[in-house]
């Protein structure tokens, strides 16, 4: 059993699958989000959705950073990470606009102080105006804040959208067909509308990033950081402080805790143009969040093969946490992104466009594979020394 399922997490969440499995799938079962009849207004030729999402671990990850260094700052970053996993998600079916969004925060006052909410509530309004900037218009409906140290060690910091959307305008997926190619868009680097390098890390996977790169300081220093019911075999066994430096790329030089902790990367603005331009060019959209690279098999609309030969070449924080965990690389592209967090399913003609789009932000983006007749839903990944199938 790897280590990141002795810690009691899953990256393909079969408990919850299991748990949901009776529930309706929605009027477009292949689309990335659950979309309903418009329950709001009665019109047949629009769709409602509601979203629920979290920055999840990750915010643990703030809480030491913060408490080593004094940065409120990093909880900036978290709001950000709590609104995009929601927003990233609602992206893929078409939706850019028009977005309402609720807070949801729970923490132990005793360790949380209110300047900490502080800075999450300005951070997400922060975020949204610069969206706002792009045409991507989020309106912020406050939310709820708990103090329940009983349930809570540390804070955890979540959120819900919802929108209204026609039905004209919607990807579901259900286009994706053979001969079709996939788009990566990279995961790091710095997008025109990022303050910084950008780890790529994402909001998934951060228990194991957490517990194999960070070394046994943190768990003796601060021991409401993780569960205690775990195997101390378990916890905190890397090699790395937060505030040790590597080479992220050839230009920059970062802390390991900026890299754990780099805010996830929103499409937002990118997508809102190719919707624009070239929507109907736009088969499929896969967020490769829970699940990695392995999350398109779960939206595909038949017996089709991905096959996946031309990835990027994973981020310095991913080989940081595979050298650390001894994950080989069939965990670790079930767990994380790997270097790209969207993928984009189009016919070839569609695909120099896309590109061009993702450089007028800042976003490296290349083809990284295609979808070809199978008789099963196939995953086959290749690297330069492996083939993995899923």
């Amino acid at each position: 059993m790897s280590l990141y399922n002795q810690r009691g997490v899953s990256a393909q969440k079969e408990d919850v699958h299991k748990a949901t499995a009776m529930l309706d799938k929605g009027l477009y079962p292949f689309a990335f989000c659950k979309l309903y009849p418009d329950f709001l207004s009665g019109d047949k030729h629009w769709v409602n959705v509601m979203h629920a999402d979290g920055a999840g671990t990750k915010s643990i990850l703030a809480y030491l950073y913060w408490k080593e260094t004094g940065d409120l700052s990093v909880w900036k970053g978290i709001a950000r990470d709590a609104i995009i996993m929601n927003l990233d998600d609602l992206l893929c079916t078409g939706i850019t606009d028009n977005i309402l969004f609720s807070s949801t925060i729970d923490r132990n006052k005793r360790l949380i102080p209110g300047e900490v909410l502080s800075a999450i509530i300005e951070g997400s309004q922060e975020f949204f105006d610069v969206m706002a900037g792009f045409g991507v218009n989020i309106s912020y409906l406050g939310g709820e804040t708990a103090d329940v140290g009983d349930v809570v060690r540390t804070i955890a910091v979540n959120g819900t959208m919802a929108a209204r959307w026609p039905k004209n305008r919607l990807i579901t997926n259900e286009k994706i067909t053979a001969g079709d190619l996939i788009i990566g868009f990279s995961s790091s680097g710095q997008a025109v509308y990022e303050q910084q390098y950008n780890s790529g890390i994402g909001s998934n996977g951060l228990t194991s990033a957490r517990h194999d790169s960070l070394n046994k300081h943190y768990g003796l220093q601060y021991p409401e950081s993780y569960d205690t019911g775990l195997d101390e075999k378990l916890v905190y066994i890397g090699p790395h402080r937060l505030t040790d430096t590597i080479q992220a790329d050839e230009n920059n030089r970062v802390s390991v805790g900026h890299l754990l902790l780099s805010p996830t990367r929103t499409y937002a603005p990118l997508l809102k143009k190719l919707f624009e331009t070239q929507f109907e060019d736009v088969h499929g959209l896969i967020h490769c969040s829970g699940g990695g690279q392995t999350k398109c098999l779960n939206y595909l609309p038949g017996s089709y093969r991905i096959v996946k030969d031309n990835l990027f070449t994973p981020p310095a924080v991913f080989e940081i946490i595979r050298k650390a965990s001894g994950s080989d690389n069939r965990e670790m592209y079930q767990v994380f992104n790997m270097g790209h967090r969207l993928e984009l399913f189009a016919a070839e003609k569609a695909v120099d466009a896309v590109l061009a789009a993702a450089a007028g932000f800042g976003i490296e983006a290349r083809i990284v594979g295609r979808v070809e007749k199978g008789t099963k839903k196939e995953l086959i990944i290749r690297t330069e020394n492996e083939e993995i199938v899923f």
